[in-house]
């Protein structure tokens, strides 16, 4: 990994201190404290075979990019990072370790185009794919899931989004003397875009790779598309950096600049998300109309989540996603009230993707994860999610309980 303006030593700085300067150190050469963008696709070199500084050619490493993806590392405490030109690009990537024969163990709640892949692009190609519940009890079901052709656990919490959480402390324990594929303990992958770093360091927890749709939170103004990588093996790290350069799915230099741009106010943002979202979920559980609301923040009344106390312990914060299901009302059912609230927000607006500033409703089973219509990981019909936003709080309760009203 190339670093021109290396990082020095962070070691005790917080997570909110890293946001700010992971990979955006002054420019070495100018000094400039927004660092250049390199929008080229390749550098001349010194001669035939001795490239300057290391770069060759834009595919291979950019400077813009390497910053990126120095500090996603830096923030998720894992020795090395990589940037990709999506999350899907980063996940395909990651799904790119298993062989034909080998298989994964997927915790049953993930994000519709993680199950699209996994399902009509893996599985066709040899690779079996095995959904199980993993919230209760992690050992247990692992202990019932790998085989000796499991290569790896991917783990999805919070998840998408139906909001489970995973203790990942226990996943690690249950994995620690498994044999699974190549003769090897099975890699574990978590998907940690829903809680950022400033909330959850899987690695730190045992995770062998964390993957982030750095489109989401990290970039935290949907304008632009990203993913990222980060892991702390040297061999993981090794391979999946081949595959990176081989399959060429990287991001530009621009898009690499926004997501680093975005990381400066992440912890800010993930402090007022989260803060967002509690008050939200706590309106949508004061309503006799609602039928469920799942939040992790929530530790009581009838709308407690199941594992608030593992969110307690494992999550800084309980994150800006709210999940919840209408009651039958007025006549229409549950599933008529969900697409009627979803087309009568003022300031959520109706549309995929998460993590933006501002706030988003949609109705997954119908968009992002239509996919799963017919499965095991189908979504109920009637389920609304929310990303909620940094907008003033009164402000979202009132639109959410207005929308509520009108369906």
């Amino acid at each position: 990994m190339h670093d021109q303006d290396g990082p020095g030593a962070r070691e005790r700085w917080q997570p909110e201190t890293l946001a700010v300067h992971a990979g955006l150190e002054p420019d070495r050469e100018t000094g400039a404290v927004a660092p250049p963008i390199y929008q080229t696709s390749t550098f001349a070199q010194d001669g035939v075979g001795r490239p300057r500084g290391g770069w060759e050619y834009a595919r291979t490493g950019n400077p813009t990019r390497s910053r990126l993806e120095r500090a996603v590392a830096e923030l998720e405490g894992a020795a090395h990072g990589l940037a990709f030109a999506s999350g899907s690009a980063a996940t395909a990537t990651v799904a790119q370790l298993l062989l034909p024969g080998e298989e994964l163990v997927v915790s049953d709640d993930v994000y519709g185009g993680t199950f699209r892949y996994f399902e009509r692009v893996l599985r066709p190609m040899g690779v079996a794919a095995r959904y199980v519940d993993l919230s209760a009890d992690p050992a247990a079901s692992l202990a019932a899931a790998c085989t000796a052709r499991t290569r790896m656990v991917w783990v999805e919490t919070p998840s998408n989004p139906l909001l489970k959480l995973i203790d990942l402390q226990a996943v690690v324990r249950g994995l620690e003397t498994r044999v699974g594929a190549r003769g090897e303990r099975p890699i574990l992958v978590v998907d940690n875009t829903f809680a950022t770093p400033l909330a959850q360091r899987p690695i730190e927890l045992g995770a062998d790779v964390v993957v982030h749709s750095a489109t989401k939170y990290l970039a935290g103004h949907s304008d632009v598309v990203s993913g990222v990588v980060a892991t702390s093996r040297d061999d993981l790290a090794e391979r999946l950096a081949f595959l990176q350069n081989a399959a060429g799915a990287v991001p530009g230099p621009f898009d690499c600049f926004l997501v680093l741009r975005g990381l400066r106010t992440l912890p800010l943002r993930v402090e007022r998300h989260a803060a967002n979202a509690a008050r939200v979920a706590a309106a949508l559980a004061g309503r006799p109309d609602v039928a469920q609301v799942r939040y992790p923040g929530l530790s009581s009344g009838p709308h407690a989540h199941p594992q608030a106390a593992l969110a307690a312990r494992q999550m800084r914060y309980a994150g800006g996603m709210v999940s919840f299901a209408p009651a039958p009302a007025g006549g229409r059912t549950a599933e008529e009230r969900a697409r009627r609230f979803a087309e009568r927000t003022r300031i959520f607006a109706l549309a995929e993707s998460l993590g933006g500033v501002e706030s988003l409703v949609e109705v997954p089973a119908a968009m992002t994860h239509a996919a799963s219509a017919g499965s095991a990981l189908e979504v109920p019909a009637e389920l609304i999610r929310l990303s909620v936003g940094v907008e003033h709080a009164d402000d979202l309760v009132a639109d959410v309980l207005q929308a509520l009203d009108a369906a």
